[in-house]
């Protein structure tokens, strides 16, 4: 009996090649995409149609899944918030999350009774045999890599997920598009957040949620230094665009909501020793009740720094590293690996939680 297997199809090559694979190996493919919002770029209006396209070509059936109220809810008002509350929030792992596999895996069993599901993410899946756990491994091209933004995913998701693309480069796929003679076989890699090709940047899509609040930028010492119209226009360790002259090249440190302030600084005092990391998924190992010696990426291009993660609390760790970070930014993600494998990860915290010991 032919194993039937969901794929994720976003209209970029990507996951076009992804199905193809896994319709030469005499999987039964059907497509499906996420009707994620409306606009253009890949996930919006033209990634359906050349989902559907790519479909019609492998002679796969071809679905739309309409989940424009789950992006709205799980990532464009999470963005607005955090924004909003002095944070940058990271809208892909939280969508890879809450509106991606989890709803995709929901309709694949519910809808079509298949059990299986896969993209074109690049990372890879192992299963453990002696912990009896699914491991989430970096995948092979290392310049494409994208298991920082899937430490989210649960044992379940990973239990049915294939990566077709986990082993290879992009180059391969690349070659194996054309060899497929794919129609997205020329089609240029997505450079941004989907919100940015859909808007035109971060700044013209956040401007249509956020009204323009004046305050001012100031030092460490509380000196003006210049007035922004919104703190949501910045991020920790931000140095273009602030829109101030200086002696010394300044550097956002800090956002203030309450003030509505920027604070900015030298390179130096926007380094940090510590952070520490809330809402936290161990996705290849179970919780550490001690600290573990390993590496985090504190961003998606980040290089892997060596620290010591200490448990916390039932809710938070605290990252010590052996050198301070540049930058170290409250709503992004730090994924903590140990070699290729992630051990898991979680959202930096704006600062320690009230009630913690010290």
């Amino acid at each position: 009996m032919t194993q039937k297997v969901v794929v994720g199809l976003s209209g970029g090559v990507d996951s076009s090649v992804a199905a193809a694979l896994l319709h030469r190996q005499g999987y039964g493919v059907v497509g499906v995409t996420l009707w994620l919002m409306k606009g253009k770029g890949q996930c919006c209006s033209e990634g359906l149609v050349d989902a559907a396209s790519i479909c019609e070509q492998l002679g796969v059936p071809h679905e739309i899944v309409d989940t424009r109220d789950l992006f709205q809810n799980h990532i464009i008002d999470y963005l607005v918030q955090g924004y909003g509350e002095g944070v940058t929030p990271l809208p892909c792992s939280q969508c890879n999350k809450a509106v991606k596999f989890g709803p995709m895996l929901q309709y694949a069993q519910q809808s079509l009774g298949i059990d299986k599901i896969a993209t074109g993410h690049y990372a890879r899946i192992r299963f453990n045999e002696d912990s009896q756990r699914y491991e989430l491994l970096r995948a092979v091209d290392r310049q494409k890599d994208q298991s920082y933004f899937l430490y989210d995913l649960s044992q379940e998701i990973l239990a049915a997920t294939l990566f077709p693309l986990g082993e290879q480069t992009k180059t391969v796929t690349r070659q194996l598009a054309a060899e497929f003679d794919l129609s997205t076989a020329e089609k240029k890699d997505s450079q941004d957040l989907c919100l940015i090709e859909a808007h035109g940047s971060m700044r013209d899509f956040l401007d249509k949620y956020i009204a323009p609040k004046a305050g001012e930028i100031v030092d460490l010492s509380g000196v003006v230094l210049g007035h922004h119209e919104g703190i949501h226009h910045y991020t920790i360790g931000q140095r273009k665009g602030l829109g101030i002259a200086a002696a010394e090249p300044l550097y956002v440190v800090k956002l203030d909501p309450v003030m509505n302030r920027v604070i900015v600084g030298d390179r130096q005092s926007a380094g940090s020793g510590e952070c520490y990391v809330q809402r936290l998924n161990w996705v290849s190992i179970p919780e550490p009740t001690a600290p573990i010696r390993c590496e985090v990426q504190v961003r998606y291009r980040s290089a892997p720094v060596t620290v010591n993660a200490i448990p916390w609390d039932d809710q938070q760790i605290k990252l010590v590293f052996d050198e301070p970070q540049f930058g170290i930014t409250p709503g992004q993600a730090a994924v903590l690996y140990d070699g290729d494998r992630v051990l898991g990860g979680g959202i930096i915290c704006p600062q320690r939680s009230e009630g913690q010991r010290t």
